[in-house]
């Protein structure tokens, strides 16, 4: 029997999808990468392939997974096999200049960002910015990693050279220019089939690192997930979301054979847009989508299903 094959490396993240999977009742099997073996000379099973690999796994002690899931897609794309968010999409997700790049030759607007390796070197870059704020962040990141505000190259300085400095894995800071928002929060459209599933406000006032997954909350103080006493939902589906760039966004992900990504932007004080971050190891906070009554995980299972049947029938 055919299955759906899904690559991860955080036992927490899939088990919603897998709860999915299992009420419509559909096969499937945890390919966990953060550690294995491929033997080059075999063939993969038949199925359909599902990367979730996460940019952050360094986080969870799996320094390695992303290398080891790019070998395994690798040998998947050699075989013939249908891959959901293949290489292209494993290469944006672990590279922010990357993502950029990408974004911006489909005419999105990014912030003005520099990458440096190096302490004296993210100094030297800093002073592009001055009189103006900006923040760091790791060009290898996920969960906001290494987000961090200044108001002068001399606060930068300060911090580099601080016990506290906080280098990115792959060895790439980026300097990029703060988006002032009136208001505190981002705003974050989610894809399945490259297709728009629905956009989601994220509430930013206690801090960068934020991202939707329920486990955050465990996980992370900064990533916290459904509601304080008194306060408005962390995040909120946002009904009847339209903007012009979501057709961009469609583009981008299209040509980067992405099916299933997040995709998150900014607005600044005269409303312009500034897209900031490409997430292909996406997922939803239950609450939010309890009350929209709208549900990624179950979306993502009912278009991996319709692919299993045609590829099935296809190999029959």
């Amino acid at each position: 029997m055919e299955k759906i094959y899904v690559i991860h490396e955080n036992n927490e993240w899939t088990g919603p999808l897998y709860k999915r999977f299992e009420e419509l009742g559909l096969p499937y099997e945890d390919w966990n990468l953060t550690r294995g073996i491929i033997n080059l000379n075999e063939t993969p099973p038949e199925g359909i392939f599902y990367n979730r690999m996460s940019a952050s796994s360094h986080t969870r002690g799996n320094r390695y997974a992303p290398e080891l899931a790019d070998a395994v897609l690798a040998w998947l794309d050699h075989y013939g096999r249908t891959v959901i968010n293949g290489s292209g999409a494993l290469n944006l997700e672990v590279s922010k200049v990357r993502q950029y790049m990408q974004l911006e030759k489909y005419g999105v607007k990014t912030p003005e960002t520099i990458a440096a390796v190096g302490k004296e070197q993210l100094i030297e870059a800093a002073e592009e910015f001055r009189d103006r704020p900006f923040i760091t962040k790791h060009n290898r990141a996920g969960k906001g990693l290494g987000v961090r505000l200044f108001r002068s190259p001399e606060g930068l300085k300060d911090y580099v050279e601080s016990d506290d400095f906080d280098d990115s894995v792959d060895g790439i800071t980026l300097i990029q220019e703060y988006v002032e928002s009136p208001e505190p929060f981002i705003t974050r459209c989610e894809f399945v089939g490259g297709e728009l599933m629905y956009a989601v406000m994220v509430d930013t006032s206690d801090g960068f690192e934020l991202c939707p997954a329920d486990a955050c909350s465990v996980e992370d103080l900064f990533c916290p997930a459904g509601t304080d006493a008194g306060r408005q939902p962390k995040f909120q589906v946002i009904n009847g979301f339209d903007e012009p760039v979501i057709e961009k966004y469609k583009k981008v992900l299209r040509d980067n054979d992405i099916q299933i990504a997040g995709i998150e932007f900014i607005r600044d004080k005269d409303g312009k847009i500034y897209t900031y971050d490409i997430n292909t190891n996406t997922n939803y906070n239950s609450n939010a989508e309890e009350a929209a009554r709208q549900y990624g995980m179950l979306e993502i299972a009912k278009y991996l299903g319709y692919l299993l049947k045609v590829d099935t029938v296809t190999n029959k």
